[in-house]
């Protein structure tokens, strides 16, 4: 096992389909721990198992691959590249100290690179940038040198760039070593570099050193003077750099034909920090709600982070946690101090894909899997009782689109809600509401995708085949102008009769309660029927005379009417008013309302046009637009919400996935004439 020192916690972040689970293959196949190197087309990588993956051909889940390599143990969480599962990114990434960014040399920087690199920052995680696919004749990496650097600053390093002969990627040049690492025979070989790359080679070298004298004055004066670094300096150098950001490492590759992946693990062990290198974690005391300093040692207290569960039919749950402090072994009882209950750990696991491997202990740093814990989800912190302390909870985002979700076959609604419920303990990006007044059940989540593999998981895992339509919209009724109207309820059959009779005057108001008002004189109506009355409008109002949507903006003010002392009854007056309240408001010039959102969209300042344009179109009005920090600006606008069903998939097409936003209801509006009578047929049906 590991010491905390020994261990790296690397994540892969990237666009979808740049290399991330190619580049865990061939890490497995080179350092020999797979004698298959699995293909993604097939279907069989060690990371993408689930049968989602596997079908989709993508990264859906994010999967632990633990591996000893170079005396150290690596601890590589491969996450999906689709900005559907960026929930499964965000996981990843609380718990590493540092990533690795893949991007592919053939489309170079795309928007899932830039949201990698603007993950990396927030989680201060060091950075690596693998450049694939090199052996693809359209790759062109300087192209993609040039793009990064233009994209991300001086802070880009290239310690590697391609040999090629003619079109065969056949090796790379090691800016460090300043030698050529060579393919061509049935083992790498380091050699001279060949003179058509001396050049470039001699180049990327000073832009090395550059960045290296970045580090500290020392290197700056000693860069200056002309003087060569020794490797120790540069060692160190480029380690405080990655640290601090100054410095980040491209290196070139193939993980198609195994060219770089060395290099790169090499890098991870060399350069990249241990978990005790990085900031102490800050928590909250459970008692005192005092902030205090985790730090990263094995002889603390133990502090699990739980970032990430999954249920599985087979093997029951199974929890995924960093070791924050402390040094934890089988067969413990930890708090949970979320849910302020104990917690029986059995055995401990670390994973290579599905694969399971027992461990006698985890150190400090270290991330590791219990199966069967009972009240633990995802976010929690578990530690020793007598020093109980609360990490901060992991932050998703919020769900940006929204479907109605029913069964296939009639009689399995509660099996929807149950196994959804088991889903959510595994994705905490997405939620299911029961909207009572449209009778639907809404499942949110953050793509069209996300929502299409919960409803495969939930037929695959309980059985249950759904269809997806767009949700309902909450509309509203109101009036306009301001009547009075009589209603009269009188029945004689026999025995005691029914009587109720009132005078309302019905206008509109701000308030979407009902303003209910009496100004009866002289006992016309005892005042033990003015609840009743008042009770008779509020029932008639969930349905209006339009469409039946609820009513709004109402204020009734009963003015008269008249009581039998035998014949009248609460249900008289309840009755009485219902009459009332239909013929008023058909004379009350009755008008259909729209829910209206604030939209507030994050773009880059080039998609502006584009962005502002599909608003208006969706009968939206620009507020105003508030300048962002580099290059974007925030859109304010006002929109229905029945123009809003599927724009989280529309504003990603629009911004090539740079685009981001947020919707929240605002007010209610009336809905523009041409469109009225398609939402009353639409209720009628």
């Amino acid at each position: 096992m590991a010491a905390t020192k020994d261990i790296r916690n690397v994540c892969l972040i990237s666009h979808g389909n740049a290399g991330k689970t190619s580049l865990v293959e061939a890490m497995l196949y080179n350092g020999k721990l797979i004698d298959r190197f699995g293909r993604i087309e097939d279907g069989n990588t060690v990371s993408d198992y689930d049968n989602e993956e596997i079908k989709r051909k993508i990264s859906v889940n994010t999967s632990l691959i633990s591996f000893d390599w170079n005396d150290k143990k690596m601890n590589i969480l491969d996450t999906p590249g689709f900005f559907d599962f960026v929930g499964e990114q965000i996981e990843a990434a609380e718990v590493c100290e540092n990533c690795i960014i893949t991007v592919s040399g053939k489309s170079g920087v795309s928007a899932g690179t830039e949201k990698a690199w603007k993950m990396a920052d927030k989680y201060n995680l060091g950075k690596i940038i693998f450049v694939n696919k090199l052996d693809d004749v359209k790759a062109d990496y300087l192209k993609v040198i040039e793009q990064l650097n233009d994209t991300f600053g001086k802070a880009i390093a290239p310690f590697t760039f391609p040999i090629k002969d003619g079109d065969f990627f056949v090796g790379f040049v090691d800016v460090i070593k300043m030698k050529a690492k060579m393919f061509t025979g049935p083992e790498a070989t380091y050699e001279d570099i060949p003179e058509a790359h001396l050049e470039m080679a001699q180049r990327s070298r000073e832009i090395l050193n550059e960045a290296i004298a970045e580090c500290s004055d020392e290197l700056m004066e000693k860069f200056f003077a002309g003087e060569d670094f020794t490797e120790a300096e540069i060692k160190s150098a480029i380690k405080t750099g990655i640290k601090n950001g100054i410095v980040v490492p491209v290196i070139c590759g193939s993980t198609l034909m195994r060219i770089g992946i060395t290099h790169v693990l090499s890098l991870v062990s060399d350069y990249l920090f241990a978990p005790d290198d990085a900031e102490p974690v800050i928590a909250k005391d459970a008692k005192s709600g005092e902030e205090k300093e985790i730090a990263c040692v094995s002889d603390g207290p133990v502090v699990l982070k739980v970032f990430k569960t999954v249920v599985d039919n087979y093997v029951g749950k199974m929890t995924m946690f960093k070791v924050v402090s402390g040094k934890i072994t089988p067969d413990t009882t930890l708090y949970n101090a979320n849910k302020g209950e104990n917690e029986k750990i059995g055995k401990l696991y670390t994973l290579r894909g599905k694969k399971q491997i027992e461990v006698p202990f985890l150190e400090a740093g270290d991330i590791g899997v219990a199966s069967k814990l009972a009240v633990t989800e995802t976010g929690d912190t578990l530690c020793d009782a007598k020093a109980p302390v609360i990490l901060d909870a992991i932050d998703f985002p919020e769900p940006v689109l929204s479907l109605a979700i029913e069964p296939k076959s009639k009689g399995d609604e509660e099996k929807i809600s149950q196994g959804l419920a088991k889903l959510m303990e595994e994705d905490k990006t997405f939620s299911l509401k029961s909207n009572k007044e449209t009778g639907e059940l809404v499942i949110s989540g953050l793509g069209e995708q996300h929502i299409n593999v919960i409803c495969s998981k939930l037929l695959a895992k309980f059985g249950v085949d759904v269809n997806l339509k767009d949700p309902k919209i909450a509309y509203r009724e109101t009036i306009r102008k301001k009547v009075k109207v009589e209603g009269k309820h009188k029945k004689q059959s026999g025995g005691h009769g029914q009587y109720g009779h009132v005078w309302i005057e019905f206008e509109p108001c701000e308030s979407e309660d009902l303003i209910f008002e009496e100004k009866v004189f002289g006992g016309s109506v005892p005042k033990n029927y003015f609840p009743a009355v008042e009770k008779g409008l509020r029932e008639s109002m969930q349905k209006g005379v339009l469409a039946g949507y609820p009513v709004i903006n109402l204020k009734a003010t009963l003015l008269d009417g008249s009581y039998h002392p035998v014949d009248s009854s609460e249900m008289a007056f309840k009755t009485a008013a219902s009459i009332c309240y239909k013929t008023g408001l058909e004379q009350a010039n009755p008008v259909l309302l729209e829910p209206i959102g604030m939209l507030k969209v994050k773009v880059r300042n080039d998609y502006t046009g584009d962005v502002t344009g599909d608003i208006n179109k969706r009968r939206g009005r620009i507020l105003g637009m508030n300048p962002l920090d580099e290059g974007h600006t925030e859109i304010e606008a006002l929109i229905p919400f029945s123009e809003m069903t599927k724009y989280a998939t529309d504003l990603r097409a629009i911004t090539n996935g740079r685009g981001s936003f947020s919707f929240k209801e605002d007010h209610y509006e009336e809905v523009p004439a041409h469109l009225v009578e398609k939402i009353k047929a639409d209720a009628k049906e």
